[in-house]
């Protein structure tokens, strides 16, 4: 036996019986050994990394009589080779007790999730050469369970990190690591479970989604970013207990559903609440995208389509992961269930489902509790995603151009990428002529950006210029004649001062004053 590797576990042994240290390693799994020996490896790397602020907190917590351990999330990451600098830990210690220990030691500590058991901190300390801020969440050895009415847990405090880690979501998240002696803890076979890369519940399915059912969310979130499985009695009670999500917050609920949109495999995720029924509960737009396509195929299915350029969008991302992107993508045609119409002719047509679409996202994205700005930009990369088509593949105008960078705003660059995106046809010649399209109205874009400074479009004059020529005060009268001056802008180009007052004289004469 190997007695001095570092390798922290071991899979084939199941170490889910009890308590292993780090540097007892019995056998090899004979499964795997090679994808269990990468995760051990993995795992004791980052927690070296870690172990400067870890095993001081640690000591700490021990000096003053309590018990500390790396726990959930960050002992998954750990696993996976992808902990952060967000450090989650669990203690017997009561709140007060950890406030005591750790506000001597953090740089900063708050206190508003005190009332479930979690008192934080930062920490800066040096890995290596290297200063690090840690984010740390210090939370009492706790169960926590719904009523059937409740949208928030009732908390109570447990006595043991066994009874912990029972009530926490997924096995891959009910594993801990004891400090400051590093002692593996994994009594659910959490580690079987990401080998496997499969999720399952600690209990059973039904009890745990009954205790917080989030955790069903959860389970399409982890499945998106981490790319596992769900196990088959796990989407069966998703199924089963849909509706309970309902009891959650919309604020919880929306929050889950960023961190899926912004994974790596958000598909994954979204394909999982359709199918199990949670969405038609917190956006039914989504699944109701599965049109009947009629015998002979005279559409696309919108909702495979959604999801394609949901894809597409995310390859055209510049700077990491852009959720008003991402959710314009998802919601793009949400309008056409209501506008779909059979034609005479055999067609089938879902005119203005821009315009709809656009009031149904502001509409669920409201309902979600999105802030005012992320939901009126949405709303308008919705509204506008077809603009494009409408000019067809011509050569563009001028005051076309003008009208599309003064309608898209700041979410021009966004509107390119959605617009390019929502190219989902197999057919290679119309694709490309569609892309040729594009490159071409943003080579004007570019052309009339240098010559007009089209992002700082406005009329010839201003409002005190237009008081002022038709001597006029205040009032409705300004806005009108501002709004054709900015018509005419758009149309012909920028005006010499003279002409635009003689344009605007002349305006004013029309309007019988």
């Amino acid at each position: 036996m190997n007695t001095e590797s570092l390798c922290p576990f071991n899979g084939g042994a199941r170490p889910c019986a009890g308590h292993v240290p780090f540097s007892v390693v019995p056998n090899a799994n004979e499964d795997n050994p090679s994808a269990l020996s990468q995760v051990q490896h993995r795992a004791v790397s980052e927690l070296l990394r870690v172990s400067p602020v870890a095993d001081d907190l640690a000591r700490r917590f021990q000096e003053a009589g309590f018990s500390l351990a790396l726990v959930g999330g960050s002992v998954r990451d750990a696993l996976l080779g992808r902990l952060g600098n967000d450090l989650d830990f669990t203690t017997d210690a009561r709140p007060e007790d950890v406030l005591k220990i750790v506000r001597p030691w953090a740089d900063a500590t708050w206190d508003v999730g005190i009332a479930f058991g979690t008192v934080g901190a930062q920490k800066e300390a040096r890995v290596g050469d290297v200063v690090q801020r840690f984010q740390i969440e210090v939370t009492t050895y706790r169960s926590e369970a719904y009523d059937r009415t409740s949208r928030k847990p009732e908390v109570s405090y447990g006595d043991s990190i066994e009874q912990d880690l029972v009530r926490r979501d997924f096995t891959v998240n009910a594993m801990a690591v004891a400090l400051p002696e590093k002692e593996f803890i994994d009594p659910h076979q959490g580690l079987d479970h990401l080998a496997a890369r499969v999720l399952r519940t600690p209990g059973t399915p039904e009890e745990s989604f009954s205790d917080d059912p989030l955790r069903m969310m959860r389970a399409a979130r982890f499945a998106a970013q981490l790319d596992f499985e769900v196990a088959p009695e796990v989407v069966a009670a998703m199924k089963e207990m849909a509706e309970r999500i309902e009891i959650v917050s919309a604020e919880r609920v929306r929050d889950e559903l960023n961190k899926l949109l912004l994974s790596a495999q958000p598909r994954n995720g979204l394909r999982l609440l359709v199918e199990t029924g949670l969405a038609d509960h917190i956006l039914p737009e989504l699944p109701a995208l599965r049109l009947e396509r009629d015998e002979h195929h005279r559409h696309k299915d919108v909702y495979d389509h959604t999801l394609i350029v949901l894809e597409q969008a995310m390859a055209l991302e510049d700077e990491g992961p852009d959720l008003t992107l991402r959710l314009a993508a998802l919601l793009h045609d949400i309008g056409k269930p209501r506008t779909r119409r059979f034609e005479k002719d055999g067609r089938v047509s879902f005119h203005h489902h821009e315009v709809v679409g656009a009031k149904m996202t502001k509409k669920r994205m409201t309902a979600l509790k999105y802030p005012n700005e992320l939901v009126r930009d949405v709303s308008r990369l919705v509204e506008l995603h077809l603009r494009f088509h409408g000019y067809g593949t011509g050569e563009w105008t001028d005051s076309a151009v003008r009208r599309y960078v003064r309608d898209a705003g700041p979410l021009l660059d966004r509107l390119h990428k959605l617009t390019r995106s929502d190219c989902t046809t197999r057919n290679k010649r119309k694709a490309m002529a569609l892309s040729r399209a594009y490159d071409g109205l943003e080579e004007r874009i570019a052309q009339l950006q240098e010559q007009e400074e089209l992002d700082a479009i406005r009329p010839d004059l201003d409002g005190n210029q237009i008081m002022e020529i038709l001597g006029v005060r205040p009032g409705p009268v300004v806005g009108q004649a501002y709004k054709f001056l900015m018509e005419l802008r758009l149309e012909n180009g920028p005006m010499e001062h003279d002409a635009a007052v003689a344009a605007l004289k002349e305006w004013w004469a029309e309007q019988g004053s």
